[in-house]
């Protein structure tokens, strides 16, 4: 089923999803099912699996360094038909610019038409590490935009080089990210709501946002998206704080600002197992507030941990 047919089914109940991270390569997924089970209690209808992209490693060769490309979470489309057909949900693989061409796209889609996976987020992507900026992968997309429109393009039956004319088409649910704080490339948050209603007007069907603490902030971007004319459903992205690095980690890699109220709870904390507990209980009062204002999913980014997405739901769901 599309997301959006379960949030239409809810009928304003709020739903509750989650996002997990692949296991690296040589591990095996029955650790994933571990940090899964727990949640399943909480009747999610979706569960996101994200996609790494590539990266470089260099090896030497006779004293010379040979560079490789190696992907250290691959497996997505495979880990989304396991957990499909495992407990019965569906599952949202990310789909992304960077490091895929655009037929690899192609191929990743037509496989998860073939398992029945009917819904995508489609990013743009990080940049890698060893680069400033994002740059476009040969023969792959820049900008989710474009990323959407051939994913859309698709579930019209025209592929990249040819159009079939079935009557067993793809017809992909189309997800895409939104920031509540801008991103972090984009020069304002006007300049970025102008971006999403693009990739809403290329086909993408609903929004998930990146993780945010203050909800005046989701609220208002919410806002502003409707009178940009963006109608679709805007998901709230939530994490919970864990460990007391994440007061610098998180505002640096994710360009977001943190509430002075948590920052000093967590900076009175004695370890990190206080810290996890400060993260929920935070996270809960954000997650009743959002709640209370019937928000369509409550999206938790478990980091691939569930102990603290379980203890958060117990307390709102």
């Amino acid at each position: 089923m599309k997301i959006t047919e379960h949030i239409a089914q809810a009928k304003g109940k709020t739903l509750f999803s989650f996002e997990i991270i692949p296991p690296q390569k040589g591990k095996n997924i029955q650790e994933l099912y571990n940090n899964i089970d727990p949640l399943m209690e909480f009747k999610p209808p979706f569960i996101d699996v994200t996609t790494s992209r590539e990266e470089y490693i260099y090896i030497d060769k006779d004293g010379l360094l040979d560079r490789k490309t190696t992907r250290m979470r691959p497996g997505t489309v495979g880990i989304c038909a396991a957990i499909k057909h495992k407990y019965n949900v569906d599952t949202v693989p990310h789909v992304l610019c960077g490091g895929f061409t655009k037929e690899e796209t192609e191929y990743l889609l037509v496989d998860c038409h073939y398992l029945g996976i009917e819904n995508v987020m489609a990013l743009r992507g990080d940049a890698m590490k060893h680069e400033q900026y994002f740059k476009a992968t040969n023969g792959g997309h820049t900008f989710a935009t474009e990323l959407v429109s051939q994913i859309q393009n698709l579930n019209t039956g025209k592929y990249l080089h040819d159009v079939i004319d079935a009557d067993d088409k793809a017809d992909f649910c189309i997800g895409v990210a939104g920031y509540p704080e801008k991103h972090l490339e984009a020069p304002s948050l006007v300049t970025d709501l102008k971006r999403l209603k693009q990739k809403v007007d290329a086909g993408a069907d609903y929004v998930v946002t990146q993780m945010f603490f203050d909800n005046k902030k989701y609220f208002e971007f919410v806002a502003a998206a409707r009178k940009e004319g963006i109608m679709v459903p805007i998901i709230p992205g939530i994490k919970p704080i864990a460990v007391k690095r994440h007061l610098q980690l998180l505002p640096q890699v994710f360009k977001i600002d943190l509430p002075e109220e948590l920052i000093k709870e967590v900076e009175q904390c004695k370890d990190n197992k206080a810290v996890r507990q400060v993260g929920v209980e935070y996270c809960i009062q954000q997650s009743k507030e959002l709640l209370k204002a019937g928000v369509p999913v409550l999206h938790y980014y478990s980091m691939g941990k569930s102990d603290n997405i379980k203890a958060v739901a117990q307390g709102v769901f």
